[in-house]
């Protein structure tokens, strides 16, 4: 099959291609090659495919291709088994399809219902969510599905072991049966399978071989370390590593619980990640990881999903996983998008059985070493004492470029008095200097609109709009908060 050598050789939009280029995508992945083609023919797909490979782009780039802005219904509905997951596909899809303006809404447990069913009601082409919620909606009547002609099942493996995948059969169940199905999964268990034989039609069945785990982009090795020395070995090794970014992957929320008191104790800027936080701090403290606002992470399973964080230089499992994908996922988080990283496993001398199963799954054996000497604790410790008390630099943000140029304007008229987004486009680009690729998404409410100006045009629009009618009626309008 021909790579592509760049996402201008599909057929794509122009506006699709645009944000790709302010999004920095050069040149597709292995996956988005494979993948991008078929689904624009809208087959149904199973794409057994490593995390860090890029598959949300591969599923997402022709999602926003292929959805019509004017139909107000959700269109594509994509399944993912994390609240962290859904919110990060909805930016993704929100920052692809931002010049085609694509509305994404993200729907999950533990956020207010009555705010999704709001966001709901109002135009959204994608629906990113948890199994739970999702069905929730569909059951209320919140989610109408009558127009979807996609659906997605991103990490279905995960979906597995964490037992939702009645809930995605339920959900499959209810949408209508003309639409395109894709699943993507790091394994394909015997489950899964089944549930693509019984709900895809013929599907097309790409396998990307496993890259990202492989030795050559990250660097596996293994400690024999006993239960009260294991604090101590870990201070070591961040010393002598001295990482960049690092995330600590512990077994249990009390684990990480106590590893992050002790690592706070140091002073070392770190942060905790945990199923048992609240939905708010988990989301700060992955956006502050993101940004680079501290170096080390530490956190339960719940971080080594489909979570992308460029330039993680070292993994540490600080307990070793039980289960052998759990490897695959949590190492998996660094090495990404081409670059190099380190993964050093924690093990007591009683946890030989999970090691062997690690081993068989990955096809190598991982390279047993000894903690670092006192000698070379103590040399490393100067520079690693200047880095602690640096000030990080922090990221950018990879939508910052697409993001940089927008201003979104408020306006006090909304669904009350029967505006609808045709009339602020239509009103919009008779401006003069602004044409409706000036325009981006169009949030309308009940008694207010929210639109998005592109390409830095935000401040005319905002002058001409103050003595502009929209459908005969002069509103309000000013810069939104």
């Amino acid at each position: 099959m021909m790579t592509k050598k760049s996402f201008k050789d599909y057929q794509l939009s122009k506006e699709i291609i645009r944000s790709l280029d302010n999004l920095n995508y050069k040149k597709p992945t292995k996956v988005q090659a494979e993948v991008i083609p078929i689904a624009l023919e809208k087959r149904d797909l199973i794409v057994k495919s490593q995390t860090g490979s890029g598959k949300t782009a591969s599923f997402g780039i022709p999602l926003c291709e292929m959805v019509a802005w004017e139909e107000n219904k959700p269109q594509a509905l994509i399944l993912t088994p994390t609240r962290e997951l859904a919110a990060q596909v909805k930016e993704d899809i929100t920052n692809i399809g931002r010049f085609k303006r694509i509305k994404g809404v993200a729907v999950y447990g533990k956020q207010s219902f009555a705010k999704q069913k709001l966001e709901l009601k109002q135009k959204a082409h994608v629906v990113v969510g948890t199994p739970g919620r999702v069905l929730d909606h569909i059951e209320k009547g919140t989610l109408v599905v009558e127009q979807l002609k996609f659906l997605i099942i991103d990490e279905a493996d995960e979906m597995l072991n964490m037992g939702f995948i009645d809930q995605v059969e339920a959900i499959i169940k209810k949408l209508p049966t003309e639409r395109m199905t894709c699943v993507f999964s790091a394994t394909l268990p015997d489950d899964i399978e089944k549930l693509c034989r019984k709900y895809m039609i013929n599907p097309f069945k790409i396998t990307i071989q496993d890259e990202g785990i492989t030795t050559d982009k990250i660097d596996h090795s293994l400690l024999i370390v006993k239960g009260e020395e294991k604090l101590t070995v870990l201070k070591d090794i961040i010393t002598v590593e001295n990482p960049d970014s690092c995330i600590i992957f512990c077994g249990t929320q009390e684990e990480v619980n106590n590893v992050h008191k002790q690592l706070n104790r140091l002073k070392f800027p770190c942060e905790k990640l945990h199923g048992g936080l609240n939905q708010e701090v988990r989301f700060a403290v992955m956006n502050d990881f993101k940004k680079g606002r501290f170096r080390y992470l530490v956190a339960t399973d719940v971080a080594g999903r489909g979570i992308d964080i460029e330039d993680i230089t070292l993994i540490i499992n600080y307990d070793i996983p039980h289960e052998k994908e759990s490897y695959v996922h949590r190492t998996g988080r660094t090495g990404r998008a081409g670059k190099t990283g380190k993964a050093i496993t924690f093990m007591n001398p009683f946890e030989e059985k999970y090691l062997s199963e690690i081993e068989k799954y990955l096809g190598f054996e991982i390279q047993r070493v000894n903690p670092p000497s006192e000698e070379k604790v103590l040399q490393a410790m100067p520079a690693f004492r200047a880095k602690i008390y640096e000030r990080p630099t922090l990221k950018e943000d990879k939508s910052a470029k697409l993001n940089q140029n927008i201003m979104r304007l408020y306006f006090n008229g909304g669904k009350k008095k029967k505006l609808r987004a045709v009339d602020f486009v239509g009103t919009i680009a008779k401006i003069e200097g602004i044409t409706v690729d000036d325009i981006g998404i169009i949030t309308i409410l009940e008694n207010e609109t929210f639109v998005e100006i592109l390409n830095g045009k935000g401040p005319l629009v905002l002058q001409a709009m103050k003595t502009t009618t929209v459908k005969g009626k002069l509103l309000k309008v000013h810069k939104a908060k």
